[in-house]
């Protein structure tokens, strides 16, 4: 994989993690379940963050960023908090598989700040009551 695939790959990622986490916060309450209404809109600001870097990494390789689907497929439960939850935590579990893609297919100051972003995700999992990794985003390597 060239690292624009492993860039493209990582923004569509990122598109479906915002669309994701867009729901996800209509479906919590703020008064009801604070910290997880926090937690959410925590991690929908670091996505739409991440999507903004990554659109540039892309334009300064010549590259046109891919633009976002017109919408995701999300599981009509989302109602509950602790369905919140699990898809968000599967969404970081997403983002942290497509990030070690691009940690692999980086350099320098592109693959640092890959690291850092799968970092932040395996930190996410464990703040959505995830179990840690030993390497995250890529439990292949972990057997």
């Amino acid at each position: 994989m060239s690292t624009i695939e492993a860039l493209q790959a990582t923004l569509a990622a990122e598109h479906a993690a915002i669309f994701v986490y867009g729901d996800a916060g209509a479906h919590t309450s703020q008064s009801a379940e604070p910290d997880l209404f926090s937690t959410i809109t925590t991690l929908y600001r670091t996505h739409r963050a991440r999507r903004d870097q990554l659109r540039l990494l892309l334009a300064d390789r010549g590259a046109t960023p891919a633009a976002a689907a017109a919408t995701y497929e999300i599981p009509s439960q989302l109602g509950a908090p602790g369905a919140v939850r699990r898809q968000a935590l599967r969404t970081e579990e997403r983002c942290a598989g497509v990030y070690a893609a691009l940690v692999a297919n980086t350099a320098g100051t592109d693959r640092a700040w890959a690291i850092s972003a799968l970092s932040e995700a395996a930190q996410a999992r464990i703040m959505l009551n995830g179990s840690p990794e030993t390497f995250p985003g890529a439990p292949e390597l972990a057997g």
